[in-house]
């Protein structure tokens, strides 16, 4: 689970951009921190550059396939 020390640099959002689920080597539209939803591992991610592909990490049966979701966006448009 991503941490922060100050909430003053955090604005919660419902954006559906935080809905979207990415493949494994899909390039996200938004920098940020992605988690993958099997195993909880979290990444950063620039936009438009890959996201780590299948063989990154592996996963049990159980934990279904590796698949990419953005839980921290990267405001490069500072309000």
């Amino acid at each position: 689970m991503a941490l922060y020390k100050s909430g003053a640099y955090l604005t919660q959002s419902d954006d559906a951009a935080f809905d979207k689920e990415y493949s494994p080597g899909t390039a996200p539209p938004h920098s940020g921190i992605y988690r993958c939803m099997g195993c909880h591992r979290e990444v950063v991610a620039e936009e438009q550059r890959a996201l780590p592909p299948q063989n990154h990490h592996q996963h049990t049966p159980s934990q279904g396939t590796v698949r990419w979701k953005m839980i921290v966006y990267a405001d490069h448009s500072p309000k």
